[in-house]
Formats: C-alpha cells, sequence, structure tokens
C-alpha cells in the first residue's frame, strides 16, 4: 500500500494552480466548491451523477477557489482503497494468492495510476465496483446492492453491477429484491437531484452517452472497439492481460459462483465498451479488479503474473517522471500574462488554462459527426469580432490535422494560422511536459 501511494503521490500537484491533467477535473472541482461557498448542493449539471462532487466539497470549505490539489487528494485516498478492496475481492473469492494478485494489478496499472492523481470519476467507480463484487462473492447480496447504488452515483456504468446482483440472488429473491431496492435507494440518497430534475438529468446523461458513441476527437483512425479496448488493457498491464484472459476463460468454463459473479460483470462491461466510438484508456479501468481476481485464480501462475506486472510498474514510473517536468501551458500562460496587452481579446482552444484580464473566446472541441463545426474558426470571422490573438495547442491541433478529412473547416484553421505571425511557440522537451502551444497574432 505504501508502494501504490508513493507511486501515486509524485506528480500529484502536476499543472497547478490549473486543471491540466484532464478536462473533466474542471467540470468536477469548481462546482464542488461552488457548493460549499453558497451554491448548495444542487450541482444544476448531470453528465455525472453527484456523489463525487458530494465527496471533493468539504475539503474545498478553506479554499478561497477552486482547488484542484485537495481534489486529487480525495480521489488518491480512494484510489489506495480501490488497491484495498481489489485484495480483499481477490481473496474472498479465490484465496490469499488471487487477492495479492489482485491488488498488485489494481497498483501498478499505468492507466490506474495516472488517473488515480486526477479528480475525476473513473478510479472512485473502479473502487465501488471492487466492494460491490466482494460483498457479492461473500454471500452479502444486500450490502452489494447497496454499493452498486453508490458506485453508480459516483459514474452511470455503475449500474452494470445489477447483472452480477441478480446471477448471485436469483434463487433467493427476496434477497434480490431489497438488494436492487438498496441500489436504488443509494443512488438517490447520494445523487437527490438527479431525482429532482429527472426528465433534465436523464437528457444530460443520454447526451454524454451519445457522445461516447459516436466517437470523440482523436478516435478517427482507432480500430473496432473491441481491439482498442484490448489495445488500451495491453497498455495498462502489458503480458499480465494474457493470465487475466486465461482467468476470465477458465472461469466461464468452470462456472463456480465467484466465476459467474466476476465473469458476468467483465463480459457485460466489456459488451457496453464495444458500442462505444470514443475509447478513452480510463474507461477499462472499472475491469481491473475483477480481472486481477480472475488471474490470481490459478495460484500456479500467481508468481509469474506477479513478476509479469514488474512490467506496468516500470511504465507508471517512466510516466511519473515526466509529471515532474513543467507543462508547457503554464509556461505559455505566464508569457501572455506578461507580454500580451491586459483586456485584449483572445481566441483559445480547449485544454489550456484560463487567462484572467483577457477577454477570452473558446473555440469549441471539434466532434465527429456533429452537425456544424465551430463557426469561429475562421480567421477572417475573428478579426471581425475584435480578435486578435489565437492560442492553440498540440492537444487539439495534431488530433486534427491527423484526422483532416473529418475536419476540413478545422483544419483550414490551424493552416491558415501557420501564415499569420506566429509571437509564442513552446514545446515539450527538456525541463518541459506537456502539447506545444503557439500564440498567433492577426
Amino acid at each position: 500500500m505504501c508502494g501504490a501511494a508513493a507511486l501515486r503521490i509524485v506528480g500529484i500537484g502536476y499543472g497547478r494552480p490549473f486543471p491540466l491533467f484532464s478536462p473533466d477535473e474542471q467540470s468536477i472541482v469548481p462546482r464542488a466548491w461552488h457548493m460549499v461557498h453558497g451554491g448548495g448542493l444542487d450541482p444544476h449539471w448531470f453528465d455525472y451523477p453527484s456523489l463525487l462532487l458530494y465527496l471533493i466539497a468539504p475539503f474545498q470549505s478553506f479554499e478561497g477557489s477552486p482547488s484542484y490539489l485537495a481534489g486529487r487528494l480525495v480521489v488518491l485516498v480512494l484510489a489506495l482503497g480501490a488497491v484495498a478492496a481489489a485484495w480483499w475481492l481477490g481473496s474472498r473469492a479465490y484465496g490469499g494468492p488471487a487477492g495479492a494478485v489482485a491488488a498488485a494489478l489494481v497498483a501498478v496499472e499505468t492507466t490506474e495510476v495516472a488517473y488515480s492523481r486526477m479528480a475525476v470519476t473513473d478510479v472512485p467507480l473502479t473502487l465501488g465496483v471492487a466492494v460491490s463484487l466482494a460483498l457479492l462473492v461473500s454471500g452479502r447480496i444486500e450490502l452489494a446492492g447497496l454499493v452498486a447504488g453508490l458506485a453508480t452515483s459516483v459514474k452511470y456504468p455503475g449500474i452494470f453491477l445489477l447483472v452480477p446482483i441478480a446471477i448471485a440472488g436469483w434463487r433467493e429473491p427476496r434477497r434480490l429484491s431489497i438488494g436492487v431496492g438498496l441500489a436504488v435507494a443509494g443512488f438517490c440518497a447520494t445523487s437527490p437531484f438527479f431525482v429532482a430534475h429527472f426528465p433534465n438529468a436523464v437528457g444530460d446523461a443520454y447526451r454524454v452517452q451519445k457522445l461516447a458513441r459516436q466517437g470523440w476527437l482523436g478516435f478517427e483512425h482507432d480500430h473496432i472497439a473491441p481491439i482498442a479496448f484490448l489495445a488500451r488493457l495491453w497498455h495498462g498491464l502489458g503480458p499480465a492481460l494474457i493470465v487475466c484472459m486465461i482467468g476470465l476463460v477458465v472461469a466461464l468454463v468452470q462456472r463456480r459462483r465467484a466465476d459467474l459473479i466476476l465473469g458476468s460483470f467483465v463480459v457485460v462491461y466489456f459488451l457496453d465498451l464495444c458500442t462505444l466510438g470514443a475509447h478513452f484508456d480510463r474507461y477499462v479501468l472499472p475491469l481491473l479488479p475483477a480481472l486481477g481476481a480472475l488471474a490470481g485464480r490459478m495460484r500456479g501462475l500467481a508468481p509469474v503474473t506477479l513478476l509479469l506486472l514488474v512490467v506496468p510498474l516500470t511504465w507508471s514510473v517512466r510516466d511519473t517522471r515526466t509529471l515532474t517536468k513543467t507543462d508547457t501551458r503554464v509556461v505559455a500562460h505566464r508569457w501572455i500574462e506578461s507580454h500580451l496587452p491586459h483586456g485584449a481579446r483572445l481566441a483559445t482552444d480547449s485544454s489550456l488554462p484560463p487567462f484572467a484580464g483577457f477577454r477570452v473566446l473558446k473555440l469549441q472541441l471539434p466532434l465527429p459527426e456533429e452537425a456544424h463545426a465551430d463557426p469561429n474558426r475562421d480567421i477572417r470571422r475573428l478579426h471581425r469580432k475584435g480578435v486578435r490573438y489565437a492560442v492553440v495547442t498540440g492537444a487539439i491541433a495534431e488530433r486534427v490535422l491527423a484526422a483532416r478529412k473529418h475536419y476540413p473547416r478545422e483544419t483550414h484553421f490551424y493552416e491558415s494560422l501557420r501564415k499569420t505571425k506566429r509571437v509564442f511557440y513552446i514545446a515539450p522537451g527538456g525541463p518541459y511536459a506537456g502539447p506545444w502551444v503557439a500564440v498567433y497574432h492577426f
């Protein structure tokens, strides 16, 4: 546990004071801060349920502005809980060696380590999944249902825990009914305004799921979803994934009680992933505790699996080293603050820090299958609006240019900018990490 904490704590302040790890931090932390500074408990926003907001909010009480570090520390604690819960799951399902394998896998998996430093929902969902499955294999159907409701209140895909709950309790309809009832109660108690604003909340949730199924910037050239997500698992686990898959196959063949509970969750959750066009690596995280336990079910291979986990450990250490550098976007922010006239109007890509003291026109993120591209990605239009500077980043531009046939307007915009005057440019390398950032004057 100490090793898992050390692996995660390094770099947790990366990009401070800005949310440069993930754009989702900017959706979550300010809303949590607002709750304890006069805004009330109603988030008026349901792209995600509310439980993580409520967990982060108390730690924003003494902050004068949204503290991303405080939010990240909350998630870090939950991440360590996920490691402990994976050990509990593996031990309850298949014994001590499986517990050790499951805990080690969650502790070092590259994507899990990375998102343990971010104030976003994926790692807390992983914790909820691990605890609910551990309760199920222990025969505590009712408590497992309650935790499933809490997991769904962190992120909507927690609802897939109802499948293993149904499998565990199908011969005990009374206990199954209580478990499902507690799941509903747990969700409603911790995301009460989802119920209060039910039509709007369902609309928000549906919109987010629809965008995920349509795709996202950067995934235009991916393989089909099953292959893409297996690749994400490979990039996080390396060759240990082979043992996980062997364990899953054996579980589906032998079909003991624990096998059915864990195998059913892995299968139904992965089938849902197969419907998505956006192949974010974080989407696979809820699978890790079950996969770790299934890998450890074969005791003879446990030492081999633990040895194979040195590979993702090495990858995680490598990534952590990068986070000790200064983000290019922080350097660009400092330059803009000190060199551009305050009050000037800027057009800025997403994934950039906020620019206080400037009039900012935020350019919309390009998305596949959108009916209309952002009309503001046009230099002449920007000029008519009084915009004289554009701040763009490789985090967006490189993805657009790599799929230029999908984004003709955006491609023309970036190519047109290159013909104007570039007044600032920084790229990763040496003491800097992150995407390149450029400032153009026109």
